[in-house]
């Protein structure tokens, strides 16, 4: 399906240059290309613009959940028939694992998880394998590990109306991609009655119903997770797509090759820490590692997974983690906005979280292997990164190199309306100068804002005004 841009406005003031320069650019294979644009110039409409010529799945780049936010409801309003995602850290509150030797103080990781949250994340990647009119609105999350996704797709269940499969062989294949059996449905759950089985997966806010008769699918149904009514016009579908309910999932065979990985690094590390004289730290890693290889075993997941990502997904020591970046087509186009701050904070990312991990290992509470659950370094993230399209009003030295010099302006709003001139006037007689400044307002009743340095200096005019009345 193509990107289909509703608005009521059409591009005004510097709008329509703006839109075929930066078109231009992306047809010509430029890789940087740097928007300069003021604040109230449209710059969200002229990317949507860009997106909707291009017909390229985007990923729009923020540097906080609030502006990414903002943008998100924007790009859902200009886009109400394409796919319009929403992909930010799922935490409400993260305290993240950490040891302080001075005062041999161990942190446990600590996280508040927001169910709806991840909800958008698990919808991003599902819209991703489907459909290419995606836009992907993401926060500095984009860089950090995610499951693989070609394992992550490749447990894929595909649910098909007269499908020969077995009630049990079906339940089995739920369970391997981690939902869990409840007779109260919720998100990442199925419940079994009879011949029916309910699911709800948890990238929607609808589940289905599977009807078996003997091993064979009989109907699919689309219901209310909370009432089980069937929805009007989903009475009879053909297939059903269940992805995993995490990103972090995996075969059974892919599982045990791993843990094998792990004990084998668990062992020559032990032996490493001894050399070194470490033998409380050796003992406290071997019984942490030991306790996480039997929890994995016994339900497939264990507390603090990811800092086995590495063995997980067959990676090499010191090779980049799958992310969000791994999931979106090789011809995408990134924007970065306010690119003068997010740039600098994706490339600061790598190093507080080394920081933090490198201690951990040091003192036995992880492996080494632990310093591959990482974000993307900055060259990295540049790797993976197809065309960038810079967006600030106040770009930086990395974007202007990166683009040659080359800018892209939008300084006149569709509105028309222009930044107030701003006069610098003398420091020596400035009192006075606002006193006869203030007179001319009033006596056009008119209001004025006078901001000081301080709170000191503004209660201090305060009193003199007053006093001269």
């Amino acid at each position: 399906m193509k990107f289909k841009l509703h608005s009521n406005y059409q591009p005004r003031g510097d709008q329509p240059v703006a839109i075929d320069q930066l078109y231009a650019g992306v047809e010509a294979g430029e890789k940087h290309q740097v928007l300069l644009g003021v604040t109230g110039s449209g710059k969200t409409f002229t990317m949507a613009k860009l997106i909707e010529q291009a017909g390229r799945p985007a990923l729009v780049l923020a540097h906080n959940k609030t502006l990414a936010a903002q943008l998100y409801h924007e790009f859902k309003g200009f886009f109400p028939e394409n796919a319009v995602e929403y992909f930010v850290s799922y935490y409400d509150f993260y305290q993240p694992e950490a040891y302080v030797p001075s005062a041999d103080i161990y942190i446990d990781k600590e996280a508040t998880i927001n169910d709806e949250l991840d909800k958008l994340r698990m919808s991003a990647t599902r819209s991703l394998f489907e459909r290419r009119d995606v836009v992907i609105v993401a926060s500095v999350s984009c860089i950090y590990g995610l499951g693989s996704p070609e394992a992550y797709y490749g447990m894929l269940v595909m649910l098909e109306k007269g499908q020969q499969t077995s009630r049990e062989a079906l339940l089995r294949r739920f369970v391997d991609i981690q939902y869990d059996r409840s007779e109260d449905l919720r998100r990442g759950s199925f419940r079994v009655r009879g011949d029916m089985i309910e699911i709800y997966p948890t990238y929607e806010d609808q589940a289905y119903r599977i009807e078996m008769w003997g091993d064979q699918i009989d109907s699919l149904r689309q219901i209310d997770p909370l009432t089980a009514e069937v929805r009007a016009g989903q009475e009879d579908l053909s297939r059903v797509p269940i992805y995993p309910k995490t990103h972090y999932v995996m075969p059974q065979e892919q599982r045990d090759r791993a843990i094998v990985s792990i004990q084998e690094e668990l062992w020559w590390w032990k032996k490493e820490m001894e050399k070194q004289g470490k033998f409380v730290e050796a003992q406290r890693v071997v019984q942490r590692t030991m306790f996480d290889i039997e929890m994995m075993r016994t339900i497939g997941y264990c507390h603090g997974i990811e800092n086995y990502s590495r063995h997980l997904s067959g990676r090499l020591p010191g090779e980049a983690p799958p992310t969000l970046l791994d999931y979106v087509p090789q011809d995408y186009l990134m924007f970065i906005d306010e690119s003068h701050q997010t740039v600098g904070q994706v490339r600061g990312m790598f190093n507080g979280d080394r920081a933090r991990k490198q201690t951990l290992v040091d003192y036995g509470f992880r492996m080494p292997s632990a310093l591959d659950n990482r974000p993307l370094t900055f060259e990295e993230f540049e790797h993976r990164a197809n065309q960038v399209v810079y967006v600030s009003a106040t770009p930086g030295p990395y974007e202007l190199t990166k683009a040659g010099g080359v800018v892209v302006e939008q300084v006149i709003r569709p509105t028309g309306l222009v930044d107030p001139q701003v006069e610098i006037r003398p420091v020596k007689g400035q009192v006075d100068d606002l006193l006869e400044e203030i007179r001319v307002r009033s006596e056009k009743n008119e209001r004025v804002l006078v901001t000081t340095l301080t709170k000191r200096m503004a209660e201090d005019l305060s009193e003199y005004f007053s006093e001269i009345g």
